[in-house]
């Protein structure tokens, strides 16, 4: 880390300080409340390997994780994670029930209105993903085929626009298109046959695929109607310093290489992080 962004992030804990000596309770943004309490309490789905999920000593490990860990450590606080449904996440983070969200969050315009992202932690275009032997050519092949994703999931929505599209153009949609609660549960409907295919992101289905070989097989991309398929952590809208400071700590593990480290040793790839165009004009 450079002794400017060491200074920069030492600045909201030096302030904190300064005013507690004149004033009790003088903590106003999430990040000051944080640095006050010395605890920071982090919203998580921890079904979504792997960057994040639960080991088997019930550890929650991943590459969020991981990053997580260098972010906390530079808060210089303790880590209260909870392990929530993906879908109370983020209406959990505008109810504060917790200070920001640490679990994989692809953007999309309607996201970017309502949260504040952080700096990119990977590139989740979509891809489609079969039983092995049974690959698709392109999506236009789901046309007729039972296809599955994670109910109130970024790629929910581009499974279902891809269903009007292949209706429109081919005559016929997905045979029908199923919802789970999480993105595993997809993998064992796949395995047993349940569904033909599902929509997730690459960087997630090319480590399962690794991990199952002879089960699964990576099939075409899917193509989205935005140019923003990265992914990255949220808070609050109006917490930008909060959202600031997170950002900064990815930058700085991206520049001196440990970012990259984390995604060979997690992914076996490597996904080039950008330092702008990841977000609508619009964006917080």
């Amino acid at each position: 880390m450079t002794d400017s962004l060491r200074q920069t992030r030492s600045l909201p804990a030096l302030a904190l300080g300064l005013a507690a000596l004149a004033l009790p309770a003088t903590a106003s943004t999430t990040l000051e409340r944080i640095l006050e309490s010395g605890v920071a309490t982090i919203g998580t789905e921890a079904a979504f390997p792997p960057f994040e999920f639960v080991d088997d000593d019930g550890e929650i490990v991943g590459y969020g994780k991981d990053i997580l860990n260098v972010v906390i450590e530079e808060m210089g606080v303790e880590l209260n994670q909870l392990d929530l449904p993906w879908q109370g996440i983020l209406p959990g983070l505008l109810a504060e029930n917790f200070d920001f969200v640490a679990t994989t969050v692809a953007i999309n315009e309607e996201r970017a209105r309502r949260y504040a992202f952080t700096l990119p932690i990977a590139n989740g275009q979509p891809h489609i993903m079969t039983r092995e032997g049974e690959a698709v050519d392109s999506e236009d092949d789901l046309s007729g085929m039972i296809v599955g994703t994670q109910l109130a999931s970024s790629t929910e929505p581009i499974a279902r626009a891809l269903d009007e599209r292949l209706q429109e153009d081919l005559g016929e949609g997905f045979g029908e298109l199923k919802l789970y609660t999480a993105f595993t549960d997809t993998y064992v409907a796949l395995a047993s046959g349940e569904i033909d295919a599902v929509i997730q992101s690459l960087p997630n289905l090319a480590v399962l695929v690794q991990e199952r070989p002879g089960l699964f097989e990576i099939a075409a991309p899917v193509e989205t109607s935005v140019e923003w398929t990265y992914m990255g952590w949220v808070t609050r809208p109006e917490d930008t310093d909060l959202r600031d400071f997170i950002s900064d700590v990815i930058r700085d593990m991206r520049d001196d290489g440990r970012l990259y480290e984390l995604q060979e040793k997690w992914f076996g790839f490597v996904m080039e992080i950008p330092d702008e165009g990841y977000l609508p004009d619009d964006a917080h």
